[in-house]
This record gives structure tokens, C-alpha cells and sequence, in this order.
């Protein structure tokens, strides 16, 4: 895991959503719970067992302590490709408002992560 946390921090733009999903699949159980995103009066709410990529990500970026950019790196394409290309369009709300909030915007009723005993 320590080497593909540096791969995310050398190579950002090289990280693909699907093997940050695989990683945390891989080394942690994953147990739904409601999260939001945002500050003051521009929130997301995410029930339980929805956007489960970002909450994912958001949990795994808090436990191994990602930068802002490092955290954006790990959606990928949906990142680069489908927000940094389309400012307008209005698709992948969580990934937009982490970029005006980043991590102090996000709180999780039940934190989702919990790491497995495999090496």
C-alpha cells in the first residue's frame, strides 16, 4: 500500500479511480454510512450506500492523511477528465464540492473504513 500512496503523491495524474477502489477493497472493509460534503450553506448530503466511491476515497484520503490535490487524484478520470474539462457541467457533485471544501467539509456519521489483517 506505502507504494502506491507514494505512486499517488509522485504521479498524480497517472492514478486510475478503479485501482484506488481495488486498494481499499483490498486492505480495508468498507461499511456504508451517511456523509456530507460542504461548509456552511452549500452542503452535500450522501445517504448510506450512496456515492460510495467518494466516501471511499474521502475515508481513505483522512486515514492516510492526503493533500487536497492527492485526494482529487484518486477519482481519476472522473477528475481530470470529466470536471477539470467541463467546469460547467454539473456531474460529479462530491468530487466539485471537495474542491471548494476539501477534507474540513467532510464529516461521516459512522467513519467507513476499517482495515482488514492482510499484508
Amino acid at each position: 500500500m506505502n507504494s502506491f500512496i507514494e505512486h499517488i503523491k509522485q504521479t498524480p495524474t497517472t492514478i486510475e479511480f478503479d485501482a484506488v477502489m481495488a486498494l481499499i477493497n483490498h486492505y480495508y472493509d468498507y461499511q456504508p454510512t451517511r456523509f456530507t460534503n460542504g461548509l456552511n450553506d452549500n452542503i452535500i448530503t450522501n445517504q448510506a450506500a450512496t456515492n460510495e466511491g467518494s466516501c471511499k476515497i474521502f475515508a481513505f484520503a483522512h486515514l492516510h492523511q492526503l493533500s487536497h490535490a492527492e485526494t482529487l487524484a484518486c477519482f481519476g478520470r472522473y477528475y481530470r477528465e470529466d470536471v477539470l474539462l467541463h467546469p460547467q457541467h454539473t456531474d460529479h457533485q462530491n468530487i466539485r464540492q471537495f474542491m471548494l471544501s476539501g477534507s474540513k467539509g467532510i464529516t461521516f456519521e459512522h467513519f467507513p473504513l476499517t482495515r482488514k489483517n492482510v499484508i
